[in-house]
Parts: C-alpha cells; sequence; structure tokens
C-alpha cells in the first residue's frame, strides 16, 4: 500500500487541534506554538503534495480507496486534480499567518470576566477548519464530501459567535448580541443550502447506485449511466444551490457581510479565502462533472447572477462606512468574477476563474489582516475614525497599499492576470457579459482608492496620533503574503501549468470548445 499522503495532510492539523486544544489553560502561549507548528508541518506536507503531483498525468492522482459504509457504497475515497492540489496549497499557505496575525484575538480580557476566550479552542478550531477544508478538496466520494461541506459549519459558527471582533461599537452585551445573530445567520444559510444539496445526494444515488464521483462520471461519459434530462437539472440546481450560498452568489449573500464584520480580522480571512472557496471550487468538480447538460441549461441564468454580484457587490462596498464591511462586500464582486469564469465555458475563463481562487484569497488576506492590525489600534471599524494614517505608520499604510491595490487588480500583482483571463475568456463566448463585467474593475479602483484616501492622507486625526506601526509579528504575517502578490503577479507559470490540464478536463466533461475567432479574410 502506497503512503496515504492526501489523508496525513489532512490528519495532521485535526490531530493537532486535539493537542492543541488539550493543552492546559494556564499554558495558553505553548498551545498557541503548538498550533503555529501545526499549521507549518501541514505547509510542508501541502508542499508535497504539490511537488508530487504530475500535470501531464492522470486526471485524479495521489488517489487514496477505502470501504467505509459498504451496504450504502460510500466509500473513503481521495484524489487530487490540478484545481484541488492549488487550493490545498492556498490553505495550507494561509493558515499559519491567519494564526499568527490572531495572536492575541483570543487572549482573555482583564477588563471583563464575561467576555473570557479560551484561546486554546480558539487555534484548536481554526485547526480543525484547515483538516475540513484540505479534505473536502481531496474528496471523490460525493457522500464524503457532503458531511465536510456540512461538518464545517460547526467550527467556523463557534469561531463567528464566540470570538467576535473587539472593536465593536457599543456595549459588551450589544457586540454578543451583533455576534450572536451573525454566527446563527451564517449557520442557518449554509445548513438550509447543505439540506437541498443532501436530497440532491440521495437522488444521485438513486440514479447511479454509488457515490464515486470518479465512477458516475466515467459511466456517463460512456454512455452506461443515463440521466434523465429532467433529473438532471432537479439533481444539478440542488447541489449548485448549496455552492451558491457557500461561494457566496447574489442573492444568497447577506451572511457575508455580518460574519466578516462580526468576526476577528483572521477568522474574516478564514471565512472569505479559505472557507467559501469550497463553494467554488465544488461548482467545478461536482456541478460541471457530474451534470454537464444541466450546466450548459443553466449557464445563461447563472452568468446573469454573476454579473449582478460583481456589479451589486462593488456599488455597496463603495458606499460602506465599515472597514470590514467593505471588504466582504469587495469579496463578493470578486466571487461573482470566478462564478462567471466558471460558467464561461472556455479554458481561458476557467483557467483565471481557478487561479483567481487562489490568488483572491492571498490578496483579501492581504487587506484583510493588515485592516485588523489597523482597527486593533484604534479600536473602530468606522472608516471616518481614521485620517493621516500614513504619517504615523508609514509601513502599515505602505502594505495597506499594496493590499487594497491587488484586490483592485492592479497590473502586476497576482489577481490582475485571473481577473484578464476571465475577461478575455467571457468576452469570448459572452461579448455584452465580458463588457458589463469590465465595471467591477472600475468599481473596485473607486471603492479601493477612497478607503486608502479617506483612512491614510490628510490631516492626522487626533485619536490616531500615537498609532504605532506594524511590529515584527505583524510584518512577518504581510510580508510574504505581498512577496507572494508579487511572484504571481510577474511569474504565474507554476500555477497555470498545475491548472490548464485540470481545466481541459472540465471543457471535456461538458463537450465545449473554445470559440475560434471571426477573422476577416484578406481581400
Amino acid at each position: 500500500m502506497s503512503f496515504p499522503l492526501l489523508t496525513v495532510t489532512a490528519a495532521v492539523p485535526a490531530v493537532g487541534a486535539i493537542l492543541t486544544a488539550a493543552v492546559p489553560a494556564a499554558r495558553r502561549t505553548a498551545a498557541k506554538w503548538l498550533a503555529l507548528f501545526v499549521s507549518l508541518a501541514t505547509l510542508v506536507l501541502a508542499g508535497i503534495v504539490f511537488a508530487r503531483f504530475e500535470p501531464g498525468g492522470e486526471r485524479y492522482q495521489l488517489t487514496e480507496s477505502y470501504a467505509w459504509i459498504k451496504d450504502f457504497g460510500v466509500r473513503y475515497e481521495l484524489g487530487v486534480d490540478g484545481i484541488g492540489v492549488a487550493l490545498i496549497a492556498l490553505t495550507a499557505l494561509l493558515i499559519p499567518f491567519v494564526i499568527l496575525a490572531g495572536w492575541h484575538d483570543a487572549d482573555p480580557l482583564e477588563t471583563s470576566s464575561k467576555r473570557w476566550r479560551p484561546t486554546q479552542g480558539f487555534f484548536a478550531l481554526i485547526l480543525m477548519v484547515e483538516a475540513m477544508v484540505i479534505l473536502s478538496f481531496e474528496a471523490t466520494d460525493v457522500f464524503l464530501f457532503y458531511i465536510l461541506f456540512e461538518a464545517m459549519l460547526i467550527p467556523m459558527y463557534f469561531l463567528i459567535g464566540g470570538f467576535g471582533d473587539r472593536a465593536h461599537a457599543g456595549s459588551d452585551e450589544n457586540a454578543a448580541a451583533q455576534r450572536s445573530y451573525a454566527a446563527v445567520k451564517f449557520l442557518l444559510y449554509n445548513l438550509v443550502g447543505g439540506l437541498i444539496m443532501l436530497a440532491a445526494v440521495i437522488g444521485l444515488y438513486v440514479v447511479a447506485g454509488n457515490f464515486s464521483l470518479t465512477e458516475i462520471a466515467g459511466a456517463r461519459a460512456d454512455g452506461s449511466l443515463e440521466i434523465a434530462t429532467s433529473t438532471e437539472r432537479w439533481l444539478f440546481l440542488g447541489f449548485f444551490f448549496a455552492f451558491a450560498v457557500k461561494a457566496p452568489l447574489w442573492p444568497l449573500h447577506t451572511w457575508l457581510p455580518n460574519a466578516m464584520g462580526e468576526a476577528t480580522a483572521p477568522v474574516a480571512v478564514l471565512i472569505t479565502a479559505v472557507v467559501d472557496k469550497v463553494g467554488t471550487f465544488a461548482m467545478l468538480r461536482f456541478c460541471l462533472g457530474l451534470f454537464p447538460e444541466a450546466s450548459k441549461w443553466a449557464t445563461p441564468a447563472i452568468v446573469v447572477l454573476a454579473l449582478i454580484s460583481i456589479v451589486y457587490g462593488a456599488l455597496v462596498a463603495v458606499g460602506q462606512r465599515d472597514i470590514k464591511r467593505l471588504v466582504a462586500y469587495a469579496s463578493i464582486s470578486h466571487f461573482g468574477f470566478i462564478i462567471l469564469g466558471i460558467f464561461a465555458m472556455t479554458s481561458q475563463a476557467q483557467s483565471g476563474a481557478t487561479l483567481y481562487m487562489v490568488n483572491h484569497g492571498i490578496s483579501t488576506a492581504a487587506l484583510m489582516l493588515v485592516a485588523g492590525f489597523l482597527i486593533s489600534r484604534r479600536g473602530s471599524r468606522l472608516i471616518a475614525d481614521y485620517g493621516g494614517v500614513q504619517k504615523v505608520a508609514p509601513v502599515l499604510a505602505g502594505t495597506f497599499l499594496i493590499g487594497g491595490l491587488a484586490t483592485l487588480s492592479l497590473p502586476g500583482l497576482a489577481p490582475f492576470v485571473s481577473e484578464f483571463l476571465v475577461l478575455v475568456g467571457t468576452y469570448a463566448r459572452y461579448p455584452v457579459a465580458g463588457v458589463i463585467a469590465t465595471t467591477g474593475i472600475v468599481l473596485a479602483a473607486l471603492y479601493t482608492l477612497v478607503l486608502y484616501q479617506r483612512t491614510m492622507t490628510g490631516p492626522v486625526k487626533e485619536e490616531v496620533r500615537k498609532l504605532p506601526d506594524l511590529r515584527p509579528r505583524e510584518l512577518a504575517v504581510v510580508v510574504p503574503l505581498i512577496a507572494v502578490l508579487i511572484f504571481l503577479g510577474v511569474f504565474p507559470k507554476p500555477l497555470t501549468d498545475v491548472v490548464n490540464p485540470a481545466v481541459r478536463h472540465t471543457m471535456s466533461d461538458v463537450q465545449q470548445k473554445d470559440p475560434q475567432p471571426e477573422v476577416e479574410a484578406a481581400k
């Protein structure tokens, strides 16, 4: 039996979560260092997975398959394609920075015993989320994926509701109520989506007789499994609805601003840069892979919803007064680009969408974590409470600017490559949609530069006059993220080499070819 590398990569953070939670209450610092060590070990394992993956090889590699629930045909079945490998690397890369950035976010507050925070629990929950997300990117059994898809909601619920943002305006009771509301809304939205998906999972088993993604997709490709058109469309809608909630796609997005606004900055990064990527990843792997005809049938409506997400998210971001909610609405706009790229059904757009998942995760992490450092210093999330920060904390302001420029997809930074590919690929098949989507770029420049102008430039407000600049621990979080943004912006080849073969497989699943450019014959 070959070494179960995929299982070990997911098991290390899971075991680390248990060990971190078991650290005695008085040893908070030891728990932090243990969690950081475990996350770095997971990063090394993810690097090995990335290195061992052969882009020109089999579609699913490093596969594992074991009987789990024999009577129902459920197997513990794992395998990674290029898209899964890229997202596993993203997850493993971000978690150490999330832990470093949240180093003091769960420390007990001396001013109020009511808000005592179990530090060990905070870091254990982060590691547990990492384990479930990595395993969801590896799962090729539909039922196993569903279990992970739902189970990750539990630690996220406690991270949002139990460890909320300390920079909340108002009383402790009001802050607790807002956190509770955000956590419950997050849980209910995603549970409803998950329950609808469960019905679709059961329906898939009824028509296919098993839960194996590879077996079902193979049987559909060779014609040995035929699903009635109406049945396929209903099953597709059940899966897509759950993934659209997780993504989140308009109009199923409303839980995200509340969750990101009330969570700590590191947990907000965990939500939008890591957990939400499961939704867009699953659209590629399960919606297009299992239901190709239904995917093409639903494409016009999904393209319209994606365009609404792009424009609506950006417009609402322009009018935000809260820094974290602005980043949340910007993410809704960016997820619209990702979903548009997936359903444009061209290789350029789907490659761009996959790269966008990775690049959005890194750029949002950089911007949100620097914003979190700023908010923790001033104790306010309101844009109006800042001004002139660049004069008292130039390094903080400079890193904030780079994170913002990455968010608006400035050429030379990683998101530009992915956004450009999405727009070019979309325009090739849907020219009108491609043109409308470009308005998101203009609006992104507006909300990003206005945010920087209002917080970092102008006269120095008295309340920010004594703000310290970034400390060594905070620099250790921000500088590597910026370095990755620049590297992938200049040289994205390491990712595109891995992603492009997987995209070709997905295009083959839906039996689509890239539109050929129309060239007028020379006279």
